[in-house]
């Protein structure tokens, strides 16, 4: 296990401090603020610890309130909504300096058997026969006008293996296409020997699916975003289904596209398939996506 992953894997593991009560500590991302899937993967395990284990997470939704401050801990208050017989619903609210930052509903359910059908993967080349961010990133320095930004990044996503399919938008700038992204991703490392259930891996997926998934906006008009600086966003909100059972430590595809942007809002949505084409995971997020003005 690499010692980026062992550091999400403790930014993860809350300090308990009433019964529904944890605190999160945090970290510098690219961006002046807290990132955005630190904050909803923390809060879902604020919300899991408080449900039985063999309840198992099924959706998220969530707001973005405040951006949060990476240099103070994040308090996270559950609220125990609903037990029933088969679903359990949580709300957790995470708050910094007195003011809430973020807002998450969380529903869980006990395993059943049920109709099952899903979508079909889409076509992707093999995981291993792409570039990583430690060799695609270098290449394009010129882009972000500071190398410190770039090496940002790579730390930022140490803690994980994120290969992209396609060119990413800070290396289409000025050349609009098709509002579509795909990534891979799994950990840095694997996952055994650690607390290993499926709260964790969902977890995981949670804070990875805030990384790219707004990517595919910025396609569409040909903008590197908040790297490049030629536009400035934030997430709005963001609601996760988690369907199938999958590991965070085995590739996952990340096939991501935008329907629509106005208003200065741009919505993105996604499916994620595990390797041998399992639908594990469906996303959709809206975010600020605004053009700077002089």
């Amino acid at each position: 296990m690499s010692q980026a992953l062992e550091g999400l894997l403790d930014l993860l593991d809350l300090e308990r401090i009433e019964q529904d009560i944890f605190r999160g500590q945090s970290r510098f991302a690219v961006v002046p603020r807290v990132f955005g899937g630190q904050v909803a993967a923390q809060a879902l395990v604020a919300a899991g610890r408080t449900v039985p284990a063999d309840r198992l997470a099924h959706s998220l939704h969530a707001y973005f309130l405040r951006a949060g401050d990476p240099g103070a801990p994040i308090v996270y208050t559950v609220d125990r909504i609903r037990d029933g017989r088969s679903f359990t619903t949580r709300r957790v609210v995470a708050v910094q300096h007195g003011q809430p930052i973020f807002h998450l509903s969380a529903s869980f359910q006990t395993y059943e058997e049920g109709m099952d059908h899903q979508a079909d993967m889409p076509p992707a080349p093999d995981p291993e026969t792409l570039e990583t961010a430690a060799e695609m990133l270098p290449r394009y320095l010129e882009v972000y006008g500071d190398q410190g930004v770039a090496q940002r990044m790579l730390e930022a996503r140490a803690a994980v293996d994120l290969r992209y399919v396609d060119a990413p938008p800070f290396a289409s700038v000025g050349k609009p296409r098709e509002p579509r992204s795909q990534v891979w991703f799994r950990t840095n490392g694997k996952l055994d020997g650690v607390i290993d259930e499926p709260l964790l891996h969902v977890c995981l997926a949670t804070y990875v699916s805030d990384m790219t998934l707004l990517d595919s906006v910025l396609l569409a008009h040909g903008r590197g975003g908040w790297v490049t600086g030629d536009v400035v966003g934030a997430s709005l909100d963001h609601a996760m289904w988690f369907h199938r059972p999958f590991r965070a430590d085995e590739w996952l595809l990340y096939d991501q596209e935008s329907p629509s942007a106005s208003g200065g809002r741009g919505l993105g949505q996604a499916r994620i398939y595990t390797r041998d084409g399992q639908l594990a995971i469906t996303v959709i997020q809206e975010g600020v996506v605004r053009i700077p003005r002089d």
